[in-house]
């Protein structure tokens, strides 16, 4: 028998060289018709930790390799365009600090105790 191939969105890569990858499907209710939207979720192996999360990839049915993986990794389709917010603004809070130490060494350089007070105020 063929092994199955799917394709999915991960969601997660917390766990080292394991990625949670929901799969989307619809369905039809049996008894009153509604179209409802389900998902099924696979832990899968990822030897090179080469996705993250929100990337689409394809993955293979094998083997056991734990208790809850039995796919693995085949290629990542297409790399997630998602921004991630958290490190945007530690990288401007870095980059604002970097500017202030500047401007206090500066005007420390060019004499003035009270140019360094200021400077600190600004933050």
């Amino acid at each position: 028998m063929p092994k199955r191939v799917e394709t999915g969105t991960v969601t997660s890569a917390a766990a080292s060289k394991t990625r949670r990858v929901e799969i989307p499907r619809v369905v039809r209710h049996p008894k009153y018709g509604r179209i409802l939207h389900r998902r099924t979720v696979c832990h899968v192996h990822d030897e090179q930790e080469e996705s993250q999360p929100g990337d689409l990839v394809e993955i293979i049915e094998c083997r056991p390799r734990s208790r809850l993986k039995r796919w693995e990794l085949v290629r990542v389709v297409t790399k997630s365009t998602a921004v991630d917010i958290t490190s945007l603004r530690s990288g401007a809070r870095a980059t604002q600090l970097r500017e202030t130490a500047a401007k206090a060494e500066a005007a420390d350089a060019t004499g003035g105790a009270h140019a360094s007070t200021e400077g600190r105020a600004a933050t």
